[in-house]
C-alpha cells in the first residue's frame, strides 16, 4: 500500500496564477507591438503598457513559483510528481534547442548557400548581375563589398578577446555548479552556498562583459542590427543567449537562497537539478556561438 501510495496522481489545488499569466504576456506584447509601430517622435501608451506586462509577469513568476516552492516544502509532492518535473524540463530543454536551432539554422543558410548564390554560383539564377556593381561574395565586414553604402561599415568582434574571456567564464561557471551539486549530494552545506554562489557571480561576469561588447560594437565597430545579416544574426544569436544567462543566472540566485533555507536534501533536490541542468545547456550554446559566430 506505501509503495502504491507513492504512485497516486497529485492533483494541485485550483490556481488563479495561470489566469495571471496569460493576462500579463497579453499585456506585454500589446504593449510591445504599440511601442513598436509608433510613429517616431509621437508618444503613446505602448512603451509603458510594456513595462507595466513586464512587472506584471515578474509578479506572476515569483507567486506561481512561491506556491509550487510551498506545495513541495508541504510534503505534497511524491515519486509520480519528480517523475513528472524531470520529463517536463527535459522537453522544455528540447524546445529551446530547437529554438537555437533555428537562429543557427539562419546563420548557416546565409553564409553557406545565400553568399555564394548571389556571388553567381550554382545554376546561375541569382547572380552578381541583379546586384549593385563591384558585388562581391564575402561574409562579415566585407560582405558585399558595400556595407559603407548600405548601412555604413562596420568591423567584426574578433574571438580571442572578451569572447574568449566569456568562454572560460561560462567553462568556469559549469565546474563551480558541478562541485555545487556534488557538495550538496554529499551534505556538505558550504561548499554547497560557496559553489553556488561562485556560479552565479560568474553569471553576472559574463552579462557584465557581454554588455561592454555590445557598447563597444556600437560605439566603435559601427556593428549593429542594421549592419547587413551578418549584423543581424549576430545580435539575434549572441542577444537570445545573453537572455537566457539573465534568466539562469536569476534562478541560480533563487536556488541559492532556497538552499540556504535548507530546502533541499541530498536525495531531494530536483529543483536544484533543474537550474543545473538548465545553466549546462547555456554553456554548450556558448561553445557552438563561440566557434560559429566569432571563431569560424
Amino acid at each position: 500500500m506505501g509503495h502504491q501510495q507513492q504512485d497516486v496522481y497529485f492533483v494541485p489545488s485550483k490556481s488563479y496564477w495561470p489566469i495571471v499569466a496569460a493576462v500579463s504576456m497579453f499585456v506585454t506584447v500589446f504593449g510591445a507591438a504599440h511601442w513598436l509601430n509608433a510613429q517616431p517622435g509621437q508618444g503613446g501608451f505602448g512603451k509603458p503598457l510594456f513595462w507595466v506586462g513586464i512587472a506584471m509577469i515578474l509578479g506572476m513568476f515569483f507567486g506561481w513559483f512561491r506556491s509550487v516552492i510551498n506545495e513541495s516544502m508541504a510534503g505534497n509532492y511524491n515519486g509520480q510528481v519528480d517523475r513528472s518535473f524531470r520529463m517536463g524540463m527535459m522537453w522544455f530543454i528540447f524546445s529551446e534547442v530547437m529554438f537555437f536551432g533555428a537562429f543557427f539554422g539562419a546563420l548557416f543558410y546565409a553564409r553557406i548557400f545565400s553568399v555564394p548564390w548571389l556571388g553567381g554560383e550554382g545554376h546561375g539564377v541569382l547572380t552578381h548581375q541583379f546586384i549593385w556593381q563591384g558585388y562581391e561574395a564575402a561574409w562579415g565586414a566585407s560582405g558585399g563589398g558595400g556595407p559603407d553604402k548600405i548601412g555604413g561599415a562596420f568591423q567584426t568582434i574578433g574571438a580571442w578577446g572578451l569572447p574568449l574571456l566569456n568562454t572560460l567564464i561560462l567553462l568556469s561557471s559549469g565546474v563551480t555548479i558541478t562541485i555545487a551539486h556534488h557538495a550538496l549530494k554529499a551534505g556538505h552545506r558550504k561548499a554547497l552556498l560557496i559553489g553556488l554562489g561562485a556560479t552565479v557571480l560568474l553569471g553576472c561576469l559574463f552579462l557584465w562583459f557581454q554588455a561592454h561588447e555590445y557598447a563597444e560594437a556600437y560605439e566603435h565597430f559601427n556593428l549593429t542590427l542594421g549592419s547587413g545579416v551578418y549584423g543581424a544574426t549576430f545580435f539575434m544569436l549572441t542577444g537570445f543567449h545573453g537572455m537566457h544567462v539573465t534568466l539562469g543566472t536569476i534562478m541560480l540566485a533563487i536556488i541559492w537562497v532556497r538552499c540556504a533555507k535548507g530546502h533541499f536534501t541530498k536525495d531531494d533536490h530536483f529543483g536544484f537539478e533543474a537550474v543545473a541542468w538548465y545553466w549546462h545547456f547555456v554553456d554548450v550554446v556558448w561553445l557552438a556561438l563561440f566557434l560559429f559566430v566569432y571563431v569560424l
